[in-house]
């Protein structure tokens, strides 16, 4: 496995975006912090891969196909900032939800998530395809 910073997240999105949530769970650490903002700090935080896969395997379950398109990206050190766009493919068609990604990797695994997007957005996205 890389310790590369970028390759690292690279890995984790694109297990992520096929919903691959073993392997994208490899590359994250047991103590990794999740934090949804949108949700607020305490009720959108989670530690482990556990508490990852809780939040959003219920998120994405109505998901038919999901595309994370990368906008933009910057590595400062081991921080990773992913400028995205996230498309998700319900029924119905399409939502999108322009959002930031922040990472941070430590040996190797993704130590640190923050999730920063309007949460609006996506509620509205999604029940317009509902």
């Amino acid at each position: 496995m890389s310790t590369d910073p970028m390759t690292v997240v690279q890995s984790f999105m694109k297990s992520m975006e096929k919903l691959d949530y073993d392997n994208a769970l490899e590359w994250v650490h047991d103590d990794v912090v999740y934090t949804n903002f949108p949700l607020g700090l305490e009720a959108g935080t989670v530690i482990g891969p556990a508490g990852i896969r809780a939040v959003l395997e219920p998120f994405f379950a109505p998901t038919l196909t999901n595309e994370w398109i990368i906008k933009s990206s910057a590595v400062a050190g081991n921080t990773v900032f992913l400028e995205r766009v996230d498309r998700h493919e319900f029924p119905g068609g399409w939502a999108e939800l322009p959002v930031v990604g922040i990472f941070e990797v430590r040996d190797g695994l993704i130590a640190s998530w923050r999730e920063y997007f309007d949460w609006a957005t996506i509620t509205n996205g999604i029940a317009a395809v509902s």
